[in-house]
């Protein structure tokens, strides 16, 4: 039993040995698959696709950016000058009123018994006035006369004059009821929009409420308040006291949409010197009143226009070792590292300042992929991988590295005398 168990032993070590050396010799002569070799932004070696643009000569706007607030020139309360109930209220929240409109009515007819009053006082002291006048000329005529003591004409005159001052008080006296009339009609102290009610009819309100009936708030035109930074101020301020007017855009909250088009009216008076800027106040029309009481906007400052400079597309700016540089193509499609001076920029174009010409090629896109040296593929132009006769000159000659001096394949396999038969290959002959 132990020599059979023995040989058992050698019999399945012998069996995995054979079976493990099948293995090995699968895996070590099985055909490689050949790949084929291609050049461009993948591929090793090729020139990588980039695009690119011109150095020219334009022009670029000097702008700062500031956040505003859209602030009324004139905003109101509308309060009333006398006391009493609320008869009418003739105006709708959100109406666009016009200075002088009624908004509402103040009962009347105590301001009205007011003026009858006061009308029947002043009658009454211009009849005594009149009647002293009359005596007084009587007087003077017997004072020449020699007939009356001097005395009793001054007396007259005097009375003459104390008369004339109570007509006067009650002129006065007239003037203000008709004033306190008219007030009992409240009516709009200027052109605008009125906000929400605060008062209904049939309330009693007094003179010098401070709550109000309603707010109004001059939309057209109307301003923005913002903020510059302090050392862009000169630059500003210069173009102020030349007399030159300022173009200031508001943009929408997301700053893409242009909502309204004005000009800078003034500029504060001191810096704040806790947060080191400085406030202005730019007018707008407003005509379609897209410009809203306390909304908050992004404001553009058109400063000053640069003209004649030379500009490239901000993408084209690189930054690393050499400082501030540009890829710059040549002729022969070949990227040099040029470095550059930029100055003033827009978010799409930057200046120039010193390194290139106007004329000069720059890579826009793609300069993550390239080096100073590197050959680039212009858009439009084709690779060489894919130009014609270069992929069929490729797979001839990996045909003829594929096939033998005995007519087989690569792959062990002979060939039949015509390309596409049952057994033959592409044309070119190189197996896969």
């Amino acid at each position: 039993m132990r020599a059979w168990a023995k040989q058992r032993r050698r019999l399945l070590t012998i069996t995995a040995t054979v079976a493990l050396v099948a293995v090995a010799l699968f895996f070590a002569l099985r055909p490689t698959p050949k790949v084929e070799f291609r050049g461009g932004r993948f591929g090793g070696g090729g020139p990588m696709p980039v695009n690119i643009a011109k150095a020219e000569n334009g022009e670029i706007p000097i702008v700062v950016s500031a956040l505003g607030t859209v602030t009324p020139l004139k905003t109101v309360t509308v309060r009333p000058q006398v006391t009493g109930y609320i008869n009418q209220i003739m105006f709708k929240e959100g109406q666009l009123v016009r200075e002088g409109d009624v908004l509402a009515l103040i009962d009347q007819r105590p301001y009205q018994f007011a003026l009858e009053q006061a009308q029947g006082q002043l009658a009454r002291d211009q009849a005594q006035l009149r009647n002293a006048e009359l005596d007084l000329e009587r007087y003077q005529n017997l004072l020449a006369q020699d007939s009356i003591a001097k005395q009793q004409v001054d007396t007259q005159a005097a009375l003459v004059r104390q008369y004339k001052g109570v007509v006067q008080a009650d002129n006065g006296a007239v003037d203000t009821a008709k004033l306190n009339l008219d007030r009992a009609q409240i009516r709009a102290p200027l052109t605008g929009r009125v906000g929400l009610r605060v008062v209904d009819e049939g309330n009693y309100i007094a003179n010098g409420d401070a709550n109000g009936i309603a707010v109004i708030t001059q939309a057209q035109p109307i301003s923005v308040l913002f903020t510059i930074p302090e050392d862009q101020l000169q630059a500003v301020i210069k173009r102020v006291r030349d007399n030159q007017t300022l173009e200031v855009t508001a943009l929408d909250r997301a700053d893409k949409e242009k909502i309204a088009t004005g000009t800078l009216s003034t500029v504060d008076n001191r810096i704040d010197t806790a947060t080191g800027t400085i406030k202005l106040r730019a007018v707008f029309e407003n005509a379609d009143e897209r410009l809203f009481p306390n909304q908050f906007v992004n404001v553009d400052l058109l400063v000053d226009t640069l003209k004649n400079v030379i500009v490239v597309p901000v993408a084209a700016i690189q930054r690393g070792a050499p400082g501030t540089f540009v890829y710059q193509v040549n002729a022969e499609n070949r990227v040099s590292v040029t470095p550059v001076k930029i100055g003033a920029q827009t978010p799409e174009k930057v200046v120039i300042e010193e390194g290139l010409q106007p004329g000069d090629t720059v890579v826009t896109d793609g300069a993550d992929r390239i080096s100073d040296g590197a050959t680039v593929l212009l858009p439009g132009q084709t690779p060489p991988a894919m130009q014609p006769g270069a992929a069929g000159g490729q797979r001839g000659q990996r045909g003829q590295r594929g096939q033998r001096q005995d007519g087989k394949g690569g792959d062990g396999q002979r060939r039949g005398p015509t390309p596409g038969g049952p057994r033959g290959g592409p044309p070119g002959g190189g197996g896969f």
